[in-house]
């Protein structure tokens, strides 16, 4: 009976302390995975990247033309890598923290137009 109340506590105790550490905010962890995932070794962004569903683009059209042909000029070169089997040079590969700079250059367009479409949708429900 001892061994069981033991167990209990024991058990009740992990399940209501609080991780001292977590590697969600850890940047060692988000600097490796950075690395890891490859589209910095083609010159990419995290933007450049992106799933193209129907907000995305409507974002993309919303950037500066500046911004668009930077992107565009990322991805060509990104696609002609990938053609030549063959990745840029490490010193033309953005950095960690040039991606967290210039790498989501998208989001607050994106932003924008998912406030807007959450918008319509609840008009359209209240209609």
């Amino acid at each position: 009976m001892a061994m069981l109340k033991t167990a209990l506590t024991l058990s009740a105790r992990s399940v209501n302390s609080v991780q001292a550490r977590t590697f969600v905010n850890n940047d060692a962890v988000k600097k490796w995975a950075f690395n890891l995932s490859g589209f910095n070794q083609y010159g990419l962004y995290h933007d450049d990247v992106r799933f193209e569903n129907d907000e995305v683009k409507e974002a993309i059209r919303r950037l500066p033309q500046n911004l668009q042909d930077e992107r565009a000029f990322r991805i060509q070169r990104a696609l002609q890598c990938s053609v030549m089997k063959t990745v840029l040079p490490k010193d033309q590969w953005p950095t960690y923290e040039e991606d967290r700079q210039k790498g989501r250059y998208l989001t607050p367009y994106l932003n924008e137009v998912l406030a807007e479409k959450a918008e319509r949708e609840e008009w359209a429900k209240n209609a």
